[in-house]
């Protein structure tokens, strides 16, 4: 609030803080021009902001003079020291007369103005200080000298101040304005920045926060899993020596019974398998072992292995490579988690009698590491790579979702009574095991008419 005050009352200190330097430079020209009568403009502290005169015969006489030239050089030393409250005269020795004027500005003196010198219409003869400042002055050649020398009567030399005064009033104004206008401007830009300044630590510290909690949490997830894990593997090893009848032989019942023990144990400890490769993956403590990769052999195996799941649901996997494909080198065991998540997602939301397709083609993919920074994605060099694609004809998803299924544990119906199940960290590790390929994942769907998603993977550098 007093910042805001400080501006609005905007005390000025200094001439040459608020006033247009050219300007005034103009206004003292044309007074020149005009009247003929030197003008020159000091600031408070003595510096000289502007100047308009022409040197005089008489000056450049009495500079020839070794006596004359000191006089004139302590009587300007004079003049230019003055800082009178009120308008005053000084004298030359010449005869010829200063006229000091104080400006003034808000109660301010924020300077001065010296008109002169100039000769009083009154003067009609050569003043004795004149013929007295050297032993070898010429008479004659310093009346000629001062012939020169405009005349102006004393009312008149009062009304050019005055009316002189009133112009610099508004050069002053118009500067204060403007300095007024940009004083304002710097204090908003540095509220704004201080308020920045304020949002980008409350948002470090939100971030720190969020990254201990990250932290904290995978810590969590990594210590709770493996610990999981362990007896785990006990009960689906034991449900495995009953189902094999080691302890004896099993009633129908019973064999269904381990059965669903051992199918449910497969099931979380799949859960504990991607709980620990998103934490992995987050922390980037996976290592990828690349090497070439036979893309269609792996597409077919890939529909091998799923193809008894999706016959219970009548559903069809088919497979369709278009064309040559570019080599690629990549992690065939990820890369295999990939497309197997992908098509077990298909699978399931696929109606029943419903057609899953796997392909792949070659593609041009944007070069180079920073396709991300403004203006390089134009000047990359395109980079060849295939696209993988997994598509079903299940209930589509709206365009609203498509950002946000690729988030850990999110699930476009997440509600307590959803037809599907699901833990919601499928999609988020095919993201990661994706872009830690170098490639790119997204979705292409359609309420009502399917979903497709593609991933890239780019070809081997030459």
């Amino acid at each position: 609030m007093s910042q805001a005050a400080d501006l609005t009352h905007a005390d000025v200190d200094r001439l040459e803080d608020i006033v247009d330097k050219s300007a005034l430079v103009e206004v003292c020209r044309s007074f020149f021009d005009l009247f003929s009568i030197p003008i020159r403009v000091f600031s408070r502290d003595g510096a000289l902001l502007a100047d308009a005169h022409e040197t005089r015969a008489i000056c450049t006489y009495v500079n020839t003079l070794p006596e004359g030239k000191l006089a004139c050089s302590a009587l300007v030393g004079e003049v230019k020291a003055r800082d009178p409250e009120g308008t005053v005269e000084h004298p030359c020795f010449t005869g010829a007369i200063y006229r000091v004027v104080p400006i003034r500005y808000q109660g301010r003196r924020l300077g001065r103005f010296v008109i002169g010198p100039y000769f009083p219409a009154e003067l009609r003869r050569v003043p004795g200080s004149l013929l007295v400042i050297d032993d070898a002055i010429d008479g004659e050649k310093a009346r000629l000298a001062l012939g020169e020398m405009p005349r102006v009567r004393a009312e008149t030399a009062e009304r050019l101040a005055d009316h002189l005064t009133r112009i610099l009033d508004l050069i002053i104004f118009s500067g204060h304005r403007s300095f007024l206008t940009s004083e304002m401007h710097v204090a908003s830009v540095r509220e704004s920045f201080r308020a920045l300044a304020e949002k980008n630590a409350a948002l470090q510290d939100a971030y720190d926060k969020l990254k201990e909690l990250d932290r904290l949490k995978s810590n969590f997830l990594a210590t709770v899993s493996h610990e999981l894990r362990t007896p785990l593997t006990s009960i689906i090893g034991y449900s495995d020596m009953l189902a094999t009848g080691i302890a004896g032989e099993l009633n129908e019942e019973q064999a269904e019974f381990v059965e669903t023990i051992r199918s449910k144990g497969d099931h979380l400890l799949a859960l504990i398998g991607s709980l620990l490769d998103l934490n992995k993956l987050e922390q980037g403590r996976v290592s990828l072992s690349l090497v070439h990769i036979d893309v269609p052999a792996l597409i077919d195996e890939v529909k091998k292995t799923l193809t008894p799941v999706a016959s219970k649901k009548a559903v069809r996997i088919e497979t369709r490579v278009e064309g040559p494909l570019p080599k690629i080198e990549a992690d065939p065991v990820r890369l295999r988690q990939v497309l197997f998540n992908l098509t077990e997602n298909a699978v399931k939301f696929s109606p029943r009698e419903g057609v899953v397709t796997l392909g792949a083609r070659g593609v041009e993919m944007a070069g180079g590491d920073d396709g991300d920074a403004m203006g390089l994605v134009l000047l990359a060099a395109p980079r060849s790579g295939i696209e993988l694609t997994v598509a079903d004809q299940g209930p589509g998803i709206p365009a609203d979702e498509h950002a946000k299924i690729f988030d850990a544990f999110y699930q476009v119906d997440g509600s307590s009574t959803r037809e599907h199940g699901g833990t919601g960290l499928g999609l988020s590790i095919v993201k990661r095991l994706v872009e830690a390929h170098g490639g790119e994942v997204w979705v292409e769907s359609e309420l009502g008419r399917g979903t497709a998603f593609r991933f890239t993977i780019p070809e081997v550098e030459p």
